[in-house]
């Protein structure tokens, strides 16, 4: 560690106290506390959820050194009991079925990447069969010497492989390990402990094997192998067998996520390898087991996998990224009236509206923000909640309701008053709505006097609202952000029996399309306006009420740091970079929180 006296060497600025806003990476010395500190950005690591594999299915193999590039092949589909051939490539966004497996079979070896791969052994019943990959197509090649299943591996391409533990028939546990060198297998040192459905990464040189079970007990046993001969290091946390890994990478690092733990119960534990000790990560969004992996610990995905053995397969699809900047929400100024089914507008965190709701009553109030405070202007024509909304705090439009009865009614916002316009087609509450302005809108889902759950989608042109496509799921209490021409609708449920909903829809200007779902389904959220692929979705109800925020990239959400303060159904402005949470309830609440994409702590140096 660096002392004071070398670090004055750099010139670095005396202060009697901190300063007041330091930029990222800035160093200073505070000669009242008598320290060194610097400023850092807050990190932090977390799971995605990204689009599905084309093919659920369990036990199958995946290679790839990041989670933009993948390839996923082989394993088992329930219904009917088959060992699909199916090859998949991630692209980052999309998977595409590829040219298939020559050989069918689950509980496979996989090595390499997604242009270069290795698969061998498996179940078909239990083969010696390897295929090499040559980023098109699959080439039987010479087999294993020991047929095997459940067999783990690594290797940076399909001429440099090494393969280790499995089961030969009868469920014996093995310790055999194998080298590959482009041709042909050789038997090598053997593992220290015999082992089957045990997960692995690295290289011909530099590899690591961990988890499994010998015939009943899981393990959490750790081996590094350094070429030559494996040696036990420290176990993992959680003994569990059938998790998936990230397959890159060297004895160095790993990264284990999922898996079967000693009650046979499903996991979503992960785990990070630093070459010395694991450390518990962040949770998958969901447990499942027979999965598999690909990348780095900086950079992977969770694909496939059971979530019950019998009955769910999943193509799930999750993707990892190892300290990744985070922002941080922080309290500011109350509105004046707490309440909540209320709307909203705003495209920053600088300027927005916030009218209509119940505190109770029911309320016509309308409140304008300007960047540090909160003022009544006029209210609204009707008192009404379970409004909905979109625009900026100087045009917007409010439209629907729930009380005193299901509505159509939709009023537009100049600036300084509110004007009754022409009403929805159907009247509704509770709906979602997205749009720059009083000028254009869309209205979305809901629920009205005789539908518990409608689809129903609205397009207003400025002067009158005219039906448009429906979205694929019916439900209320959605929320949505973005234009007209270019948004997404998120979450919500559907009464009855009460489910919520996960499910992501994107707007194209036409059609709704369904795309990655939000990781945590709920209702009553709150989200930013206008941008479609820079949106937020936050709080809202589980329940209990939620407190959790995620952000959209335009292809799927990712988990951050959560609100303050958990609650449903108030108002929200603005972007990822900068937005506004505002009242809710219930019960009614006043406060407000303000979002910043980014957030950073400062840390101490040395001490004198």
């Amino acid at each position: 560690m660096s002392t004071y006296k070398e670090i004055r060497g750099l010139k670095v600025r005396d202060y009697t106290t901190n300063p007041d806003n330091p930029i990222e990476g800035q160093l200073w010395y505070n000669t009242t506390d008598n320290v060194a500190r610097y400023r850092i950005p807050n990190t932090l690591s977390s799971w995605r959820t990204a689009n599905s594999l084309n093919t659920a299915r369990r036990g199958l193999g995946g290679t790839g050194a990041s989670n933009s590039a993948a390839l996923a092949f082989g394993g088992f589909e329930n219904n009917p009991p088959t060992r699909p051939v199916v090859t998949e490539s991630y692209n980052g966004t999309n998977w595409t079925e590829v040219n298939d497996l020559n050989t069918g079979r689950n509980h496979l070896g996989a090595a390499g990447t997604y242009t270069s791969a290795l698969a061998f052994g498996g179940e078909t019943p239990i083969t010696a069969v390897t295929e090499s990959w040559s980023g098109s197509a699959w080439t039987e090649v010479n087999d294993l010497n020991t047929a095997r299943a459940s067999i783990s591996g690594g290797g940076a391409d399909n001429t440099a492989v090494i393969g280790f533990g499995g089961e030969t028939p009868g469920s014996t546990a093995q310790a055999l390990t194998e080298l590959w060198n482009g041709s042909s297998w050789t038997e090598i040192a053997d593992l220290n402990t015999a082992r089957a459905r045990g997960s692995g990464n690295g290289t011909t040189t530099s590899a690591l094997f961990y988890s499994g079970t010998p015939s009943s007990p899981k393990l959490a046993n750790t081996e590094s192998w350094n070429g030559s001969a494996w040696t036990e290091v420290n176990d993992l946390n959680t003994a569990r067998d059938e998790g998936g890994s990230g397959t890159a990478g060297d004895n160095t690092a790993a990264l284990f996520f999922g898996g079967r733990n000693a009650s046979d119960a499903k996991v979503a534990i992960t785990e990070l390898w630093n070459g010395t000790s694991w450390s518990e990560q962040n949770d998958l969004p969901t447990a499942n087991f027979e999965n598999a992996g690909s990348g780095t610990t900086t950079s992977a995905l969770n694909f496939g996998g059971a979530i019950d053995p019998s009955t769910t397969l999943t193509g799930g699809t999750q993707e990892w990224t190892l300290n990744a900047p985070v922002g941080a929400w922080t309290t500011s100024t109350s509105v004046n009236t707490g309440r909540y089914a209320a709307a909203s507008a705003g495209a920053n965190a600088e300027a927005a509206l916030y009218y209509g709701g119940t505190t109770p009553p029911v309320s016509a109030l309308t409140e304008q923000w300007n960047g540090s405070s909160w003022t009544e202007v006029a209210d609204l024509n009707t008192a009404r909640d379970g409004i909905s909304g979109n625009g900026t705090y100087t045009s917007a439009l409010g439209y629907g309701q729930d009380n005193p009865a299901r509505s159509g009614k939709t009023e537009s916002w100049a600036g300084s008053s509110w004007t009754e316009v022409s009403d929805l087609n159907t009247e509704r509450r509770q709906g979602g709505g997205l749009g720059a302005d009083n000028e254009s809108a869309l209205a979305f889902g809901g629920e009205n006097p005789s539908t518990d759950n409608i689809a129903d989608t609205e397009q207003w042109n400025g002067s009158s609202w005219t039906e448009v496509n429906n979205l694929n799921t019916a439900r209320l209490n959605i929320v949505g952000t973005g234009i007209v021409t270019a948004g997404i609708a998120v979450g919500g449920r559907v009464v009855p029996p009460g489910s919520l909903k996960s499910e992501t829809e994107q707007w194209n200007g036409s059609t709704w399309t369904e795309v990655g779902d939000i990781n945590t389904a709920r209702y009553y959220s709150y989200g930013s306006k206008f941008t479609y692929d820079d949106s937020f979705i936050s709080g809202g109800a589980e329940p209990p009420l939620s407190a959790k925020t995620e952000l959209w990239d335009g292809v799927s959400w990712a988990e951050t740091t959560d609100m303050n303060t958990a609650r449903q159904s108030g108002g929200s402005a603005g972007t990822q970079s900068g937005g506004l949470i505002y009242s809710g309830g219930a019960p009614s609440v006043s406060d407000v929180e303000e979002w910043s994409s980014t957030s950073n702590t400062d840390k101490t140096i040395s001490t004198d």
